[in-house]
């Protein structure tokens, strides 16, 4: 499905050709939502390539040329960006998937996954981040990860699975109040009706994924995908083999880990030592 061996084009040119698609889309009549549904493409999806956040794909550009009637314009411009080595093509792969995907189940050993960081907690995750970011890429990133966090506020979202391992919620990056507030929403995410929370407790005696982490996606056209990282990289697999492995260890942690309740009424005890403190 994805091209190997690419990587993520220059920023700038990124945000001139979003440019150029806001202004053909404008003139056209179209507003993000109406183009986003006549295109079958996510109106975030829509938003981010129109600022620049994310770069406009060769197929897509050759559906938007044809609804917009620009004669290639978006596809001549995409096919003559300029390549870097800053990032890999997996980040797009990886977005690409979050914002469009029926099903997203994660397991995560390190961090709050960032679909539910507060942006205080996202800021100092990527504060931490050796070589360090300056300040306008921080805020680049910080701004980047709440803007994915839309996919909850649809109408339509998708039904999202987590597993945390106990570790990250112990983990108190930024201030003592920070802390305290990404615990707090980490309890009000959980009670969102498209989204569970599970926690895999510190004492368990059996753990499906000392391997690390991973996310699965289920796509509209119920393809199956899954991501897992590796030190300064990461990949994504669409061998149903492969997937499907990653798919039985998710399936035994969700019964390794507390239950839905219990995960709750930790987070609730942990939210209730934070403001004690």
């Amino acid at each position: 499905m994805y091209p190997k061996n690419r990587r993520l084009k220059n920023g700038s040119a990124a945000k001139m050709v979003g440019a150029q698609l806001a202004t053909f889309r404008r003139s056209a009549g179209y507003t993000q939502e109406s183009l986003a549904e006549r295109a079958a493409i996510g109106v975030d999806t829509i938003a981010s390539i129109e600022q620049g956040r994310r770069v406009l794909k060769p197929d897509q550009a050759e559906l938007l040329d044809e609804l917009l009637d620009t004669r290639g314009a978006l596809g001549a411009a995409v096919a003559h960006m300029p390549e870097i080595d800053l990032n890999p093509l997996y980040a797009m792969q990886f977005l690409d998937l979050e914002s469009t995907a029926l099903t997203i189940s994660a397991y995560e050993n390190q961090v709050v996954p960032g679909l539910l960081q507060t942006e205080a907690y996202a800021r100092a995750v990527f504060g931490n981040r050796m070589p360090a970011y300056d300040e306008d890429q921080l805020a680049m990133q910080t701004t980047a990860r709440l803007d994915r966090q839309g996919i909850l506020r649809r109408r339509n979202p998708p039904t999202i699975s987590f597993v945390i391992w106990e570790p990250v919620l112990s983990l108190r990056l930024g201030t003592d109040g920070e802390h305290g507030d990404q615990i707090r929403h980490l309890r009000k995410m959980a009670d969102l009706p498209c989204l569970t929370l599970q926690v895999m407790p510190l004492g368990a005696r059996q753990h499906a994924s000392l391997s690390g982490t991973f996310v699965l996606f289920e796509t509209t056209e119920h393809r199956h995908f899954a991501y897992c990282e590796i030190v300064g990289s990461a990949k994504i697999y669409d061998a149903p083999g492969d997937v499907s492995m990653l798919a039985q260890k998710y399936a035994m942690l969700r019964t390794q880990a507390l239950n839905v309740e219990d995960s709750k009424a930790l987070l609730d005890r942990l939210g209730e030592q934070c403001a004690a403190t």
